[in-house]
């Protein structure tokens, strides 16, 4: 198994700075060269206690903190990326248990970058919902 890029202590301190990861309960997980992101299961994240199924807020925002956190590692940005424009496909039903989020930059240009997203329960080829979102992240500059 390769290492990852990331330390979980820098997740964390990404993590840390985002007050609705904590409240929700984000934690890491780091094996081999990707990030992913654990929602853990919780009361607090039931949209419809009938069905019961995930609020549909809650995993968009988990989505876009994932963005968040993939791109403050990624490159060496001041401050915490922003979101432009964000779209969210809710595909299934978000049951009640971990749910599981990893970002792809696809695109980082020198303000503005482009990432997607994609969360799953059980199958991380079944996802619950994916993102597509443009956030501005201004590198640091090199100039001194």
């Amino acid at each position: 198994m390769t290492v990852s890029k990331f330390t979980e202590a820098q997740v964390k301190s990404v993590l840390g700075r985002m007050p609705y990861a904590k409240l929700i309960g984000v934690k890491p997980l780091l094996m081999g060269h990707e990030l992913t992101l654990i929602m853990p299961y919780s009361q607090e994240v039931i949209g419809n206690p009938v069905l019961p199924a995930l609020h549909g807020g809650a995993v968009s925002a988990f989505m876009e903190l994932t963005a968040i956190t993939q791109l403050a590692l990624h490159g060496g940005h001041t401050k915490l990326p922003k979101p432009v424009g964000v779209n969210i496909d809710y595909l299934r039903r978000g049951k009640p248990m971990d749910t599981y989020a990893r970002a792809l930059v696809a695109r980082e240009g020198k303000r503005v970058a482009n990432v997607r997203v994609r969360a799953w329960q059980e199958n991380f080829n079944e996802p619950i919902s994916m993102l597509h979102g443009h956030f501005m992240a201004a590198r640091q500059s090199n100039n001194g």
